[in-house]
């Protein structure tokens, strides 16, 4: 008696039988571990961001707490003096005064008020004194003298951004108000030497008017957060979607049914 090896599924004339995979499909899979391995270094990105963000907010909030000091001299990087609270004694220069262009508080459009002062020990740093409002009209310029003689101020240091958008041709406003606050382009303009800070006036000399209330700097902490499980996701959707449509059809014909 012959024995017969069964016959091998060769399908239906027009359906040929189908192939068995001997693993997932080379480019899904090549495309999900691209996409996986650049979604996690989007999400670490954003992780190391939120971190220096949040040593930031740590390090101007003990800035803040600190007791006050005088302007020091010979400073080669600001950045380590930012937020911090000093007090500078000097003159006011009234004729080099400017005034900083929409700025908002409160929900009402007003100026910063900067006017450079000279100190004991020669050097010029300009003090935002404080806002004002813009009035009823742009046309009449608020008058917010400094006062005279010499003054000591408290307030809290700052470094004005130099990178910024602005309207026109760039060149350096004819009068008072300005868009921006830029040391480096303000003394260019003067032809004083200013030194590439702001203070911002917390209390000096009263009477004037100003409002001194300085909004805490927004770190963006939270959006770095979002970003980062964002990106996260992303990465777990890519590999989800691998094992279901590339993965799991290879499994199944392996296990045994």
């Amino acid at each position: 008696m012959s024995t017969h090896e069964p016959a091998a599924d060769t399908g239906t004339p027009g359906h040929p039988a189908p192939v068995a995979r001997s693993k997932p499909a080379w480019i899904p899979t090549a495309a999900t571990i691209a996409a996986v391995v650049l979604f996690v270094l989007a999400g670490n990105w954003q992780h190391r961001r939120m971190l220096q963000k949040e040593a930031l907010r740590e390090q101007i909030s003990a800035a803040a707490a600190a007791a006050p000091v005088a302007l020091p001299s010979g400073v080669a990087d600001w950045r380590d003096w930012r937020f911090r609270h000093v007090v500078v004694t000097g003159t006011f220069d009234a004729a080099h005064q400017i005034l900083i262009d929409n700025e908002i508080r409160d929900g009402r459009a007003g100026y910063d008020v900067v006017t450079p002062m000279k100190l004991d020990d020669g050097r010029v740093v300009l003090v935002d004194r404080g806002w004002v409002d813009v009035g009823p009209s742009r046309a009449a310029l608020p008058s917010v003298p400094p006062p005279p003689g010499v003054v000591s101020v408290r307030g809290r240091l700052d470094i004005p951004p130099t990178r910024y958008f602005e309207l026109g041709d760039g060149d350096v406003p004819e009068g008072p108000v300005w868009e921006h606050l830029d040391p480096q382009r303000y003394g260019a303009a003067t032809e004083l030497p200013v030194l590439p800070i702001v203070v911002e006036a917390i209390e000096g000399p009263g009477g004037d008017g100003l409002l001194r209330e300085w909004p805490r700097p927004d770190f963006g902490i939270e959006m770095h957060q979002g970003y980062m499980l964002q990106w996260y996701t992303f990465a777990a959707m890519a590999a989800g979607l691998w094992f279901w449509f590339a993965l799991r059809p290879w499994l199944r014909t392996k296990l045994p049914r």
